[in-house]
């Protein structure tokens, strides 16, 4: 599909041509329009018939979020969302990402950045990769109602088809999960690592929105965001989850129920004190295969410790992080593997390389990952 055809929106006419310019400076990639507002994209999206579209989130007129909710609905194709670190900005930034957005870019210095082009690469590697995401797998599974398995409430064997509307706790009668640290104080029974990247926003909410509020364990996850976006995807999710949903903190002790997210640019690893009980160690050691969160380092970090009950679940991104840690989580020999199926990822990437390198143990689509989960925890 070259060359591929793009359309730059953005109210100011200096980051208009900067972004054109160096869109334009690959030679797969040729811009065929710009615009000033959310009307004139939904315009030239109608008239033009892009292959992409990079979309400022805040404009006049008609903001970027407006415009992706119309062109998601009346000419959809992918979409990548530009944004300046405010409060406001990382917020709508989230939300276009649930609505069906493929990425975004951070603007360096705000909305008027004179600086873009020290990440002209990033800018034009996002482009690319999101003129080949299949623009069905963004929009034919809108965030459904709070869905949960039969197998929270009773631990049994059900169809993974099967749905309640309410939320009670996973009842696992399995004694070798009921762990006690020595000072008598109850850790968590269970720990489950997510890595996700592109497409993981609106995933975690589908995987975590069927967690209930007394799960018998602690969730950490790696979502590829730089700073400032995962603290507002933290409070989205929080919002939306029956479980706590946090930001990760340093030294932060993991409590069941609870879920932290790592912070951008800061790699996030479980550590465990002589009485057992399990932490959050932050840090800024150089970025592993260019990211920072890695999710290899995070799942590197829960091999090294002492645990009855750990899973892994590795789903939509782009490249292959994860699998390296997933190989070392697979030599404890106490750990389950879940894996997004093709069919449901934005991005097929790091699930991809995980199966290939024969490190996990179920493949399901998305909207079953949770039923597989609590089918383990009650094996």
């Amino acid at each position: 599909m070259y060359p591929i055809r793009a359309v730059v929106v953005d109210d100011s006419a200096f980051m208009r041509k900067i972004i054109s310019d160096l869109l334009a400076g690959d030679p797969d990639i040729q811009v065929v329009g710009k615009g000033r507002n959310g009307l004139e994209a939904i315009e030239l999206v109608k008239k033009l018939s892009p292959d992409v579209i990079t979309l400022d989130v805040e404009m006049p007129v008609m903001s970027g979020i407006e415009a992706l909710e119309q062109i998601m609905k009346v000419s959809p194709l992918p979409v990548v969302m530009l944004s300046s670190l405010t409060q406001h900005g990382t917020s709508e930034t989230i939300r276009a990402l649930e609505m069906g957005a493929v990425d975004f870019i951070s603007k360096p210095s705000g909305a008027i950045s004179l600086d873009l082009h020290k990440i002209g690469a990033e800018i034009v590697q996002k482009v690319k990769e999101a003129a080949g995401v299949k623009v069905s797998r963004l929009i034919k599974s809108e965030i459904a109602p709070l869905r949960v398995s039969p197998l929270l409430r009773s631990g049994g064997q059900h169809h993974p088809g099967s749905v309640l509307a309410e939320k009670e706790t996973v009842r696992d009668d399995n004694e070798k999960k009921i762990w006690h640290a020595e000072d008598g104080r109850r850790n968590v029974h269970n720990l489950v690592a997510i890595g996700t990247s592109t497409g993981g926003p609106k995933a975690l909410q589908v995987l975590l929105r069927d967690f209930p509020r007394d799960f018998r364990g602690a969730v950490v996850i790696v979502q590829h965001m730089p700073p400032g976006f995962t603290k507002s995807l933290a409070q989205r999710l929080n919002s939306l989850c029956e479980i706590e949903v946090t930001e990760a903190e340093d030294n932060q002790v993991l409590k069941e129920g609870h879920a932290y997210i790592a912070p951008g640019n800061y790699h996030m690893e479980i550590r465990q004190r002589t009485d057992g009980e399990l932490y959050i160690s932050l840090n800024q050691s150089q970025p592993r295969g260019g990211h920072r969160p890695s999710v290899d380092m995070l799942f590197e970090s829960i091999a090294r410790i002492h645990h009855p009950a750990k899973y892994a679940i590795i789903m939509t991104g782009m490249g292959s992080d994860g699998t390296a840690g997933l190989k070392k989580l697979k030599e404890t020999g106490n750990c389950t593997v879940i894996a997004q199926d093709e069919s449901t990822c934005v991005v097929f990437g790091m699930p991809r390389a995980a199966i290939r390198a024969g490190t996990v143990d179920i493949v399901a689509p998305l909207h079953e990952i949770s039923i597989q989960l609590m089918r383990c925890l009650s094996s």
